[in-house]
């Protein structure tokens, strides 16, 4: 809210009990007169709403101007980590039996980057293999807690996708980009902040503990991003059409997962078989 100067949140929706009675009694959405519903349809009917915004995280500008300025050459691979910390109060296995899967939950948002580092490439072909380290209850809903997935795209480019949910240290992602003439490498080490502690046992930082912390400035960004497309009149960075692509990947990485088997493409993105 103090972070989008162009846009005034007037209302706010969830399915989830718990989010909405958290937010029916946040104080700053009271000083704010923010509207909280249950139901999406009734949220439309606020007056006043002019545009809906769902959320999702990206904190990529940087590395694409580096890209856009060629200063690795044409990217050919996106290599892209999703890590989050280890749960041990159940929540995380309660959350899973809704989430679609390690590839759809973990990783969807590192297809996003790789299509757009990529140049919207159409998919050829995926495979991926999963394991069970700390979850076995994923077992029963035909899921893993840590799993790779590789997809190669029509023209020569490959993306390469590690999910895991038992990280110890922290929420860990990181993304590498590799183009003919270098690569950039983004977060490959992650750090809460700058302090170092140095002791007997050498040198060391904390990590940030969960996506929030990690992307909290990149949310701020997406909703200006937002804002500007929807009064400007302008297309936003990332198409529609483009989500459309991302979700058969990640549902094709996924069958992949739980088949064994290599799921192919046919060069406009279809499925095939």
């Amino acid at each position: 809210m103090y972070r989008v100067p162009r846009a005034q949140v007037v209302a706010v929706c969830s399915s989830d009990v718990g989010e909405i009675d958290w937010a029916a009694n946040n104080q700053e959405y009271k000083d704010f007169n923010v509207a909280v519903y249950g139901n999406y349809e009734e949220m439309l009917a606020h007056p006043g709403l002019q545009a809906v915004w769902i959320s999702s995280s990206t904190d990529v500008h940087a590395s694409q101007k580096v890209i856009e300025n060629k200063a690795i050459g044409s990217p050919f691979m996106v290599r892209s980590n999703t890590c989050d910390l280890r749960d041990e109060t159940g929540f995380f296995v309660r959350y899973a039996s809704r989430n679609g899967g390690i590839f759809v939950d973990c990783a969807i948002h590192d297809i996003d980057l790789s299509l757009w580092f990529l140049d919207n490439p159409k998919p050829k072909a995926c495979w991926a293999a999963g394991t069970l380290q700390h979850h076995p209850e994923l077992k029963d809903l035909a899921d893993v807690d840590n799993a790779v997935g590789i997809v190669e795209f029509w023209g020569g480019k490959i993306a390469y996708f590690y999910c895991s949910r038992t990280q110890t240290h922290g929420h860990d992602v990181c993304t590498e980009i590799t183009g003919t003439d270098g690569k950039v490498m983004v977060n490959v080490i992650p750090k809460q902040n700058n302090v170092v502690l140095a002791d007997r046992l050498g040198m060391r930082h904390e990590v940030q503990p969960e996506y929030w912390e990690r992307f909290q400035d990149a949310f701020a960004v997406e909703a200006n991003e937002f804002v500007k497309a929807v009064l400007n009149d302008q297309d936003v960075p990332l198409p529609l059409e483009s989500g459309i692509m991302v979700m058969k990947i990640g549902q094709g990485l996924q069958h992949a997962l739980l088949s064994g088997e290599v799921v192919r493409f046919d060069e406009s993105g279809e499925r095939l078989g």
